[in-house]
This record gives C-alpha cells, structure tokens and sequence, in this order.
C-alpha cells in the first residue's frame, strides 16, 4: 500500500483531505503540529479524534504529534498565545490578516517532507484552499509551486508536495467530503474556531467561513456554538 505524509490540523478541511486520500487507497501518516496557538489544544484533540474515528473502522491512518513550539516563540501573530485578540468579522477582512504566523506551512512542510523521505513516502499532502489565498501568503497557488520544486530539490526528487484543493473553497470542500466519501467525514469531530475557548464562537473569520460553507450546501454545522 502506498504510503503518504499529511498535515492534519483538526479542522474540516484537513478532515476532507484525510477522508479523500483514503478512498484513494493509501496508508497515511498524519502529522499535527504543536506550535503555541491559541485554538491549539482543541485543534489537537479533534485531530485525535478525527484519527480514532477512521482508526476504529481499521483504516490505514497513524498519527504523529511534532511539538514546534520553542522556534515559533519568536514570531508575532495574533493566532499565538504571545499575540493580540483574535479579530472578528470576515475571514477576507483585512483584520484577519492579523492572524498570520510567518513561515508556518513553509516549517511544517519541510518537517513533513524530511518524514515522509525518512518513511519511503513520496508526497506530502497540504490541505490549503482558495478561501486562504488572500490573507495567507503560503496558502497560494505561487507558493505551493515553489515549494513542490524546493521540497523535490531537498530530496533528490524523492518527494513531492500536492494541494488537491488549492483551487476550491470552503462550500466546494464540503460538499466534495459530503457525497465523495465513505465513511462520511466525522464533522462533528473538527474543529475551526481561532479562539482559545471549547465552544467554537462563530464570530471568527474561520468560524463565519465555516458556517457559510455548511449554509451554501444547505446543511446544518453538527459543531456547537456560544450563544
């Protein structure tokens, strides 16, 4: 069984990609990143559970924790526990801005690649979507290029970088997990709230994102919500 390195966060998107590559057929090797966020500890515990649920049904996932935080101690972003207020209002909105952490998904993907090298895997799976592409610099379609030729160079051509859906949004990811799936992705496992709260605030841009894509698919979001 070919084996495949990918980054799970804990959110719906992550998830998404999780459930597709499966269906794909391959053994995955999931890595979360511990890295001083704000919404970390819960972000880690729906990727746990996220895991246990496809685990549970025998599916060929394992799942790495890689603790980051000491280098992330020196960067500034209001999505760190060393940052400002999470803004909020429309994941577009220039606030949001705010809430990117330099370097992240460069770090994390080379962390990935030098796993997936040292495993036998030859590609590494990102979860980044349109509705990043403009508050996040490495979300967007130059970056992920750049990277897959920066990663390819690193291993000797060993390992690749692919985004399946760099092109989509938030709705289109839904519904592709929603009627592409099999067992039907754990959404009520995930998480997507930026704050450091267990009940997600759907005021955030990443909540209100979430909550217009469950609305364009016509469904309810089966995560609670502060009143």
């Amino acid at each position: 069984m070919r084996k495949v390195v990918m980054g799970l966060s804990g959110g719906m998107d992550s998830a998404t990609l999780l459930g597709l590559l499966l269906e794909q057929g391959f053994a995955i090797h999931c890595c979360s990143f511990v890295y001083g966020s704000k919404h970390g500890i819960y972000e880690l515990e729906a990727a746990e559970n996220i895991v246990a649920f496809y685990q549970e049904r025998k599916k060929p996932v394992t799942h790495r924790v890689i603790d980051l935080r000491i280098p992330f101690l020196y960067m500034q972003s209001s999505l760190l526990k060393s940052g400002g207020p999470i803004p909020e209002g429309h994941y577009e909105a220039e606030s949001m801005k705010q809430t990117v952490v330099p370097g992240r998904n460069l770090i994390f993907a080379s962390v990935m690649a030098g796993i997936a090298e040292s495993i036998g895997a030859d590609t590494i799976y990102l979860g980044v979507h349109s509705g990043d592409h403009a508050i996040y610099p490495d979300c967007r379609p130059t970056f992920i290029m750049s990277l897959n030729e920066t990663i390819s160079f690193s291993s000797d051509g060993k390992v690749r970088v692919v985004a399946p859906l760099l092109k989509d949004d938030k709705g289109s990811i839904l519904y592709k997990g929603y009627h592409g799936c099999t067992p039907k992705i754990p959404y009520h496992l995930t998480r997507t709230c930026y704050k450091d709260q267990p009940i997600a605030c759907g005021k955030c841009g990443s909540c209100q994102e979430r909550l217009e894509a469950f609305a364009k698919n016509g469904l309810k979001d089966p995560i609670p919500y502060e009143d």
